[in-house]
């Protein structure tokens, strides 16, 4: 169902987070019959949407889930809803189509996509490749999982823009026509296991990126991750590989400490110096090394991409600094929402690290983690729901100079007590944010709220 077939059709939207709401909209400015739905009281969901929702006409299924399926034409889940639940069982079984947002996006755009996942660094790299290509003037969207709904910049979409996208797990795994001219996988490892259940299934919710994928794009992938590179066995595409660790026949490497990309006829391009790079960490020049191969497969020169690189600031809330106090550097890595992001800071760190960590574990193990305190952190300051068995794993490698605490407050404010002129605080939580906070940038801002009262 593309956007000139929506006017009239009966489609319902199942979950009214973000893209949920953008979806509403964008079908409702269309013609279409629009039902939204959320199994959450109004005032939970929204309340300036709910009065969008009356003003408007449209009717609304809030605290329930929906009933007669079948008289639907189309419905579209939000990233955070299973499409297992029993009423979209229904609707399948009753012939009605369900997509999710993603989906829904790349039907009603008239642009070309860039598709961006992976486990980690998929904010840093979409927002990266978003200023290369602003940097050459190519007219861009930088969508997705990164905060703005891809839906609601479809319908203004042009032909001639290039929609950069960062899409989950969540998102992918509900794509069925969806097309990206550039594909991108940065890495692999264990997250949302309480969804996907399996690694095996997870890699397949991201392995979606490329399905529809055919010789004539491209799939940009971490070669140097063996689990991830695996991923590509079964593309169509042209698969470009981006290496940190060895050079490359084709793809983007490191020659010394010169990025560089060598291109499908051998021809090598230099870009920059990795010293250049003003975001920190090993990581982020893999994520610097994926937007480059990214942007020059989807035909951007090589001087814009330098240009835009050396650049680059990096995001709000990826190892972000947020001030000095009292000789104490302190980090705001919210995003480190998985025990690899929290691993990955403490290594772009360093040393001499007074970690706060903590949250919705969602079911992950902590074992990593705790294998990657000694030497690294003083002092792990904790919070959250799953905070004991971050601690459970910390002590089974007798690591004991553990602190639990109730609230982010005291969690800066215990650091500030531990911490000693030269140490660095850094909150990278390895966990959701769900339990405490609506998402991991409210418990970023938060926290930086926290060390700007220090600062006082």
């Amino acid at each position: 169902m593309m956007r000139d077939e929506v006017k009239g059709k009966k489609i319902l939207v199942v979950g009214m987070g973000k893209s949920g709401k953008a979806a509403v909209q964008e079908l409702h400015k269309l013609g279409a019959q629009v039902v939204a739905q959320d199994v959450h009281t109004v005032d939970a969901v929204d309340p300036k949407f709910a009065k969008y929702l009356e003003k408007e006409g449209v009717p609304a299924l809030f605290e329930c889930n929906p009933d007669n399926m079948g008289e639907y034409d189309l419905v579209v889940i939000s990233p955070g809803v299973s499409p297992d639940l029993s009423f979209l069982q229904e609707a399948r079984l009753s012939g009605v189509e369900v997509i999710g947002e993603l989906e829904l996006a790349y039907r009603l755009s008239k642009g070309t996509f860039i598709a961006i996942t992976g486990t980690n660094g998929k904010t840093t790299t979409t927002t990266l490749v978003g200023k290369i290509f602003e940097k050459a003037r190519r007219k861009t969207a930088v969508v997705g999982n990164i905060g703005v709904a891809v839906v609601s910049k479809a319908l203004e979409s042009t032909e001639d823009e290039w929609m950069v996208t960062e899409a989950s797990s969540f998102q992918l795994e509900t794509v069925k026509e969806f097309h990206a001219k550039v594909s991108a996988i940065l890495n692999l490892t264990p997250d949302h296991l309480n969804r996907h259940k399996t690694m095996e299934a997870y890699g397949a919710a991201k392995a979606q990126v490329f399905r529809n994928q055919d010789e004539n794009d491209y799939l940009v992938i971490n070669y140097d991750d063996k689990t991830c590179f695996a991923l590509a066995e079964k593309c169509k595409a042209t698969v470009v590989p981006f290496s940190r660790k060895e050079e490359l026949k084709m793809g983007a490497f490191l020659q010394d400490d010169e990025m560089v990309i060598r291109d499908e006829n051998g021809i090598v391009r230099p870009i920059c110096s990795i010293h250049d790079l003003k975001i920190i960490g090993d990581h982020n020049v893999e994520n610097a090394l994926a937007a480059a191969a990214i942007s020059f497969f989807a035909g951007v020169d090589p001087e814009s991409i330098r240009e835009a690189i050396v650049e680059f600031p990096g995001v709000e809330h990826r190892i972000e600094y947020c001030g000095l106090v009292d000789g104490v550097k302190f980090y705001n890595d919210s995003k480190g929402t998985n025990v690899d992001a929290a691993v990955i800071a403490l290594k772009a760190l360093k040393e001499r690290i007074i970690l706060i960590a903590g949250g919705d574990g969602k079911a992950q193990n902590f074992t990593e983690l705790a294998e990657n305190l000694q030497g690294r952190v003083k002092a792990l300051v904790l919070l959250g729901r799953d905070a004991n068995q971050i601690e459970a794993c910390a002590r089974k490698v007798r690591f004991d100079a553990i602190y639990n605490e109730k609230d982010m407050n005291a969690c800066v404010k215990k650091c500030m007590e531990l911490a000693e002129e030269g140490d660095k605080v850094l909150l990278s939580p390895a966990c959701a944010s769900w339990d405490m906070y609506d998402n991991y940038e409210q418990r970023g801002d938060h926290f930086k709220a926290c060390v700007q009262q220090l600062l006082c």
